[in-house]
């Protein structure tokens, strides 16, 4: 099968194509014939191998997995042993070690079925993005009539927690790049501030702020929102070469038990149960998957080079 693979880290320009056996699905596990792939800060993140306390799991000297990619869309090919609830030619969507080729092998508990209302490009922007936004929005315990700043917002999980967010009736302000303000707004926040010029904190105190792999520090965030309102953080790419901005992931846990307000760190989850909620969504007509572009497969690189350099406006999808 065809597969964009990388065998030493690096850059967006460390990928090629090249020809990789088909898995077989052991145990539990379905082989999927991948119509549509995301990627997304974690692809960077394994791909680069920073910060460097991701090369435990990701491999110390070279990566372990030499093709990238989690998310995917596509259709039931073949069960193995034990599967129960998937059958051949379901359409579904889930996560994978290695979603960037023509077929993967998927846990059935990393599975679920695919929008009907959605094409498999739209769908397979759903699985890491879409659950980290969910379990953000859990954190923030959103109410009618809240406020809710979200940084962040034009981002892959940025923009599903801004649909969400608004389902939940929150008055969202989104913060983001001047020029992706207008698809924030379409997205349904209220106000748009500019990270680069606005004072973020000009609107506050928030009932919640939600902030998405920004640096500002967390004795901030804290004075931004009201006594008893939330923080929630979720990642953190602008931190130091070796922990990668997960510092303030650190100091929500030692704090968050000692403080009236609710101090969350969200990492992302992968469970097929939530991925069916996020379907609910989309099928209710709260949440659309922002689309920055879809590219072909041979230009896989050049995808994950605009995510890199900041280009992309919602979610990049590579259709195979």
């Amino acid at each position: 099968m065809r597969a964009i693979v990388h065998h030493e880290y690096g850059g967006a320009d460390r990928l090629s194509i090249g020809d990789r056996p088909q898995p077989v699905p052991g145990k539990g596990e379905v082989l999927v014939g991948v119509r549509a792939a995301a990627v997304d800060s974690g692809t960077l993140h394994l791909l680069t191998g920073t910060p460097l306390m991701v090369r435990p799991y990701s491999g110390l000297r070279r990566p372990r997995f030499t093709i990238p990619g989690r998310d995917l869309a596509g259709v039931v090919e073949a069960c193995g042993p034990g599967v129960v609830g998937f059958a051949v030619g379901d359409e579904v969507i889930g996560t994978a070690n290695g979603s960037l080729a023509e077929h993967a092998v998927v846990p059935v508990k990393r599975l679920a079925r695919k929008p009907a209302s959605l094409d498999f490009a739209a769908s397979a922007a759903i699985p890491v993005s879409g659950l980290t936004a969910l379990k953000a929005i859990a954190a923030a315990r959103i109410a009618t009539g809240d406020r809710v700043l979200v940084t962040g917002a034009s981002g892959g999980v940025g923009s599903f927690v801004v649909q969400l967010a608004v389902a939940a009736g929150g008055v969202v302000t989104g913060v983001c790049s001047a020029g992706k303000a207008d698809l924030v707004r379409k997205l349904g926040a209220t106000e748009v501030l500019d990270y680069a010029v606005d004072d973020l904190a000009a609107g506050a105190p928030y009932d919640a702020v939600i902030d998405i792999a920004g640096n500002t520090p967390l004795r901030r965030l804290r004075r931004m929102v009201t006594r008893t309102g939330a923080v929630v953080i979720v990642g953190g790419d602008q931190g130091g070469r070796v922990l990668g901005g997960m510092e303030r992931t650190l100091a929500v846990a030692l704090l968050g038990p000692f403080v009236r307000q609710r101090l969350k760190a969200v990492v992302a989850g992968e469970r097929g149960a939530d991925m069916a909620t996020m379907v609910e969504h989309v099928e209710r007509g709260d949440v659309t998957p922002a689309i920055s572009e879809v590219y072909p497969f041979e230009e896989a690189a050049r995808a994950i080079g605009d995510l890199a350099a900041g280009r992309v406006r919602g979610k990049a999808v590579i259709e195979i």
